[in-house]
């Protein structure tokens, strides 16, 4: 006994009571498990059992192998077929089959552990009586005190199950309670050893042992650390390997392979190993002689593992990979709740294939790069392309300047300078909404407009009425069935000086007039053209705070429906550029919205198929006011705003362009038939100075950034338009080009109650516009604005201008003699006639007849104006006889 303590004093100091305490433990249990028979009858001699079998059969006797925590592999498409995108998990490992794992492994775990693995019931009495006297030399000993390989798989289960807990709190708790080495804990792991060797096979248990045991540097299971130690499969080990990895097991963060330092520590281990594989024949003398020669440093290749989206494939994926993990822990095919759906993805095991196309994506990700350079250094700049397919809302691309990182940019206020990304990084994907790492959204500018555009013919108006694109004041507008008035006056301005008159529709939708969108959107109502948007997807990046009026429902918490301020027609609402891409195709697509979709199908680690995200489509748009409105916005990308836009491949397209007010947001959404495509280029953050950087003031390697959209857009569409070619948008009736505007009849002339009355008749509001000098009789018509002719919605004012009667038309009387041309214009009102001395080339036979008068015939003079007569002469231009 003496030696002993002493021995244990060099180790691990305990006291004689302490050891005398742990033998008498384990012979207690020893004669317990004898009693019970549940172990081969090894007889401890004064032994009472009486008390501690009832505490013993109180404990569960069962505990689940259960599916351990796996890798998740995410699968995007390269030329049309699968190819891996990313394998993104919570712990990593690769689950293998018995006969998939080495025989070097297979013995290196029995003959290093557990000898007698296939002879006991899950405990092992010879090891166990061991251990109870060496616990007189240091406690419960390296391996937990007598532990057989199903003992510490019973460890190892509870230890993965403390960490799927939901809590940090629970998860230590029940961790350390799995690890804590006690009697009681002992106790428990052995009846649950003993309930696993009743229900599972030997090969079972060393199979979940070897599958489920930790192995350092964040790696669980054989086949991961083989991977990353060696850079190799599990299935193929040389002894020195196999014994390396089972040496890392007892003490993983001390022994394992991932630096130097820790190899003395495995060797040490791994040699005892190798020796006690000889000594159960399972090695020769020369295998054992070239393992115990052999260095880690020969057979170690540290290979980093490709964890997660950061190291996703593809140039350009990253974003897009976050983006879908994240939608796929939403699915229902992981679970009816949101708790269930976490604890089988971190489970793992699941394929999943996406609907990015590696090819489109990677040319996209070049194509911006070069026009919105993430190395910009006066102004934090993004940029971002998405490809969305119209009749299924898949994703095929999606892509942003700056490169993916999630840590925190060192420009961020507060940020950690020594755990922070450069300038060219971020965490944040600009594509999406906040709720799947997004910002707060861009403010769209007039992209927004097609909303507008398609709600004015939802309410029978046409492309051919007349609006006014005159700035002027707004003191009101409709939000959902009231007038609201706006304080102080609302007065937008249209993007060009000088724009502005009286425009059709069509005009002002491919020209972008700000102010004729606003009258447009005071004929209808605010709430009804948010439907719309809505009913194409359209919403606030990042929910807000919900504000009184605008028809905002204030019980909500937040909301992410837009915000109806009377700009909201123009485009101030921040939205993501995938949800403007996905919008737009919904119009191309006949009108018919589906919800975009990054996931095609999901397999679970058993092969089978769970389906994929589905296709969830809703007829948003009457399939004749899509046409119409695309009418429209062809135009904008040949005569319009984004001239030259179009693909040079002879597909039919259509768009807008947006800009916000600062021009610090620069947009251009535009689909084919078969791919809507939405550029973002913009201010993530203003100068250093915190004000907004103007795009039409800063060039950039494609000359000024404001410009360069139109390009850009046409070079992401071609991309896509490679592989998923369009065809030709079906054109609208004559009649749903019209809708239902009626023709202003011309009242010129007619008094002013004639005209009212006239205008009353056809559905038009009579505007005063006043007296202005002119002809005919005083009080009469003089001009409308609109003018006759003009396509107008039922209700609209007319502006009459009237005439004071200081005017008259300047009668026509060529020809005539200079007698009857006085009388003439004398009985028009014009009294002041006068004949030029210039004569002008006559034939013989119109000698002093009058050539022509100045103002000349039609022109609308005040009554006391000089007429002056031009005279014929004779052939050569000279005065006639009797011409004077």
């Amino acid at each position: 006994m003496s030696a002993q303590k002493t021995s244990a004093s060099r180790t691990k100091p305990v006291s004689a009571v302490g050891a005398f305490i742990g033998f008498t433990g384990f012979s207690v249990l020893a004669g317990l498990l004898v009693t019970i028979g549940v172990t081969p009858a090894i007889a401890v001699a004064g032994v009472t059992t009486t008390s501690t079998i009832g505490v013993f059969e109180s404990l569960p006797e069962y505990i689940e192998l259960g599916d351990l925590p796996q890798r998740n592999e995410v699968l995007a498409y390269q030329g049309g077929q699968p190819v891996h995108l990313a394998t993104v998990y919570d712990q990593n490992r690769q689950e293998l089959k018995f006969d998939q794992i080495s025989d070097q492994l297979k013995n290196a775990a029995i003959d290093g552990e557990d000898k007698r693995f296939y002879d006991h019931g899950g405990v092992d009495m010879t090891s166990l009586v061991r251990a109870g006297v060496g616990s007189l030399a240091g406690g419960l000993g390296e391996s937990g005190g007598g532990s057989t390989l199903t003992m510490q798989l019973v460890r190892n289960i509870k230890m993965q199950q403390a960490l799927e807990l939901p809590t940090q709190e629970e998860r230590d708790k029940a961790y350390n309670e799995a690890v804590k080495q006690t009697i009681s804990r002992k106790l428990e792991e052995m009846k649950l050893a003993i309930g696993l060797a009743k229900r599972y096979s030997h090969q079972q248990i060393l199979t979940g042992y070897l599958n489920i045991a930790y192995f350092g540097d964040q790696t669980y299971g054989v086949q991961a650390a083989a991977q990353h130690y060696y850079n190799k499969s599990a299935t193929d080990l040389t002894p020195a390997e196999a014994a390396s990895i089972l040496a890392i097991v007892q003490s993983p963060n001390s022994r394992n392979l991932s630096d130097p330092k820790f190899y003395d520590a495995n060797v040490a281990r791994r040699d005892v190993i190798l020796k006690s594989m000889y000594a159960q024949k399972h090695l020769t003398r020369e295998q054992l002689d070239e393992a115990l020669a052999s260095k880690p440093a020969d057979y170690v290749h540290l290979t980093a593992p490709n964890q997660g989206c950061k190291a996703a494939a593809g140039n350009g994926s990253q974003f897009f990979c976050d983006y879908a993990v994240q939608v796929v822990r939403e699915m229902s095919q992981l679970g009816s709740t949101q708790k269930q759906r976490d604890a089988a993805w971190r489970n793992g095991g699941y394929t999943i294939q996406t609907t990015l196309s590696l090819d489109l994506n990677s040319a996209q990700k070049d194509l911006i790069n070069a026009y919105a350079p993430n190395t910009e250094a006066r102004f934090n700049f993004g940029g971002t392309i998405d490809s969305v397919e119209a009749d299924t809302g898949r994703i095929v691309t999606m892509v942003q300047n700056k490169n993916y990182n999630q840590l925190i940019s060192c420009g961020k206020q507060g940020a950690d300078p020594n755990a922070c990304a450069p300038a060219t990084d971020t965490g944040i994907n600009f594509n999406v909404d906040s709720q799947y790492g997004g910002g707060e959204g861009f403010q769209t500018g007039s992209t927004f407009k097609a909303f507008t555009l398609l709600n004015w013919l939802q309410n029978g108006h046409g492309l051919n009425e007349t609006v006014s694109g005159t700035p002027r004041g707004f003191t009101s507008y409709r939000v959902c069935g009231s007038t609201s008035g706006i304080s102080p006056i609302y007065q937008p301005k249209n993007d060009s000086a000088g724009e502005g008159g009286n425009m059709t529709v069509e005009s002002a939708t491919y020209r972008s007039v700000n102010v004729a969108f606003v009258n447009m959107a005071q004929k209808l109502d605010y709430c009804d053209i948010r439907k719309t948007a809505e009913s194409l997807g359209v919403h606030l990046a990042k929910p807000r705070t919900p504000l009184a009026g605008y028809g905002d429902d204030m019980s909500k918490p937040t909301t992410n429906e837009i915000e109806l301020n009377p700009s909201a027609v123009l485009g101030t609402n921040y939205i993501a550029p995938l949800t403007m891409a996905a919008a737009y195709a919904g119009i191309a697509n006949n009108g018919t919205f589906c919800r975009p979709i990054a996931i095609d199908n999901i397999t679970n680690a058993d092969g089978k198929s769970l389906g994929g995200q589905p296709k969830d489509c809703t007829q948003a748009i009457d399939p004749t006011v899509a046409k119409t409105a695309i009418y429209a916005m062809k135009k904008t990308m040949t005569i319009g705003t984004a001239g030259g836009a179009r693909t040079p491949d002879g597909f039919d397209e259509f768009g807008k362009t947006g800009t916000t007010d600062d021009a610090d947001q620069i947009w251009l959404v535009g689909s084919s038939t078969k791919i809507a495509t939405a550029t973002w280029l913009g201010n993530i953050e203003g100068r250093a100075d915190g004000t907004k950087q103007s795009l039409r003031r800063v060039a950039g390697p494609q000359g000024l950034y404001s410009l360069s959209r139109t390009s850009l857009w046409r070079q992401a569409q071609s991309i896509v338009n490679s592989q998923y070619p369009g065809g030709q948008f079906e054109a609208p009736t004559p009649s749903a080009i019209r809708g239902n505007s009626i023709t202003l009849p011309n009242v010129v002339g007619q008094s002013g109650d004639q005209a009212r009355a006239t205008l009353a008749g056809a559905g038009f509001t009579y505007v005063d516009g006043g007296t202005q000098p002119g002809g005919g009789a005083p009080g009469s018509v003089l001009s409308t604005s609109p003018g006759a002719g003009s396509a107008l919605s039922k209700g609209s004012s007319v502006t009459v201008y009237t005439s004071d009667g200081s005017q008259a038309t300047v009668p026509d009387v060529g020809g005539k003699s200079v007698g009857g041309a006085r009388s003439t214009l004398s009985n028009a009102g014009f009294g002041n006639v006068g004949v030029s001395e210039q004569f002008a080339k006559g034939d013989g036979k119109n000698e002093c007849r009058v050539a022509s008068s100045d103002p000349g015939p039609g022109t609308n003079a005040s009554k006391d104006t000089g007429i002056t007569l031009q005279l014929f002469g004779n052939k050569d231009g000279k005065p006639g006889k009797g011409c004077k």
